[in-house]
């Protein structure tokens, strides 16, 4: 006879891997009800809520009309549903479809507030203090350089990604 050995039995089911990309650490800037935190979103938000969708959802990347698709009998803002949630991946916010369905539903201005003050807040272009530079550029180049005189260096702004120096032909004017 042979002998049967038993089926070994899973106690633990295997989970859901997430990358470190995949998660979530950051939070919203600022609270739903902030609204008064910056005066010109906020009153641009009650004057002329469609005008700051507008201008939010182009400042974002994404069609100037998109938000003016929730202008419609539905009960659910489908649009700013989908920017909201879109907001929140992008800039890994903690929170749930379920919250952004909420808000967007039961809050749509206050929503559409918050979400220009993240996206201002986020857009602020960095100031880098005290980064040394790995290109030099001599402003004044010697002439004996070019073998055409008539062929000069531009001095091109040093920047984080230096491009490579532009060349043009300056024409002498001759009278």
């Amino acid at each position: 006879m042979m002998a049967v050995q038993p089926m070994p039995v899973v106690n633990i089911q295997p989970g859901i891997f997430r990358s470190p990309a995949d998660i979530k650490t950051e939070v919203w800037s600022s609270s739903i009800c902030d609204c008064c935190g910056d005066m010109k979103i906020c009153c641009f938000g009650f004057w002329c809520p469609c005008c700051l969708r507008c201008q939010t959802s182009t400042d974002f990347g994404e069609c100037f009309c998109l938000p003016l698709l929730d202008i419609s009998p539905n009960w659910l803002p489908a649009a700013s549903l989908a920017f909201r949630s879109t907001m929140r991946e992008r800039y890994r916010i903690q929170g749930s479809i379920c919250d952004d369905c909420l808000l967007v539903t039961c809050c749509t201005p206050c929503a559409w507030c918050q979400m220009a003050r993240e996206l201002k807040l986020r857009q602020r272009p960095l100031l880098l203090v005290n980064v040394p530079s790995p290109v030099q550029i001599n402003m004044h180049p010697p002439q004996q350089a070019f073998s055409d005189p008539s062929m000069h260096l531009q001095p091109m702004p040093v920047g984080l990604y230096p491009s490579v120096p532009q060349y043009s032909q300056h024409k002498q004017a001759t009278n």
